[in-house]
């Protein structure tokens, strides 16, 4: 019998969220060394870029709006704190410039970002970078980078190739596969 993880998937607004039914095929496949229980959670942003309806039945995916549907006293589940809880690892594939610089500074607006923001530091959280070449090159990017991974973060660095714009450059998303080996390598023991 496979070990089993809670591995959550979140989106955010970057065109490289087409690419996140792809990412939960790949992380379904029956081949990997461990089975992964899935949940999704998207921005408004987000959403733009795919349809739910490409999403797997038995992946929950979860919205800005579930956050408030399920607490209205004191003593209800606070969804943000329960998925944290739930996952043994956070993926943002895509990340794009406006969530990167949210999480740097610790801004909670999304059900993305309050999960980012209460994150347990001794759970691995891997994050997939996704932007226009122009955004990506900017300074802050790196530094915005830099102070992630100073938190022990995992970046899985974009890669250079003719983005959706029609410009050649840096920031494309790491392909998924690249990006489901991150994820296993997450749950490897250290040599």
């Amino acid at each position: 019998m496979k070990p089993e993880r809670n591995v959550m998937i979140a989106a955010t607004g970057s065109v490289a969220t087409i690419k996140l039914a792809q990412l939960i095929r790949e992380l379904s496949d029956e081949r990997l060394p461990f089975k992964f229980h899935l949940k999704v959670l998207i921005t408004e942003a987000a959403k733009h870029f795919f349809e739910l309806e490409q999403i797997p039945e038995n992946v929950p995916i979860y919205h800005n709006r579930d956050e408030w549907i399920t607490w209205n006293k004191r003593g209800d589940p606070v969804l943000h704190i329960d998925l944290g809880k739930w996952a043994d690892l956070l993926v943002i594939a895509p990340l794009s410039a406006n969530s990167l610089s949210k999480m740097a500074t610790g801004i909670c607006d999304n059900i993305v970002m309050c999960v980012v923001r209460a994150w347990d530091l001794e759970k691995p959280l891997l994050f997939a970078p996704a932007m226009n070449t122009r955004m990506y090159d900017h300074p802050i990017t790196r530094e915005q980078i830099d102070k992630l991974t100073s938190w022990g973060y995992k970046e899985i660095p974009c890669i250079s190739k003719t983005l959706m714009c029609g410009d050649t450059g840096n920031g494309a998303m790491a392909e998924v596969p690249t990006i489901v080996e991150a994820v296993l390598s997450a749950f490897q023991p250290s040599k």
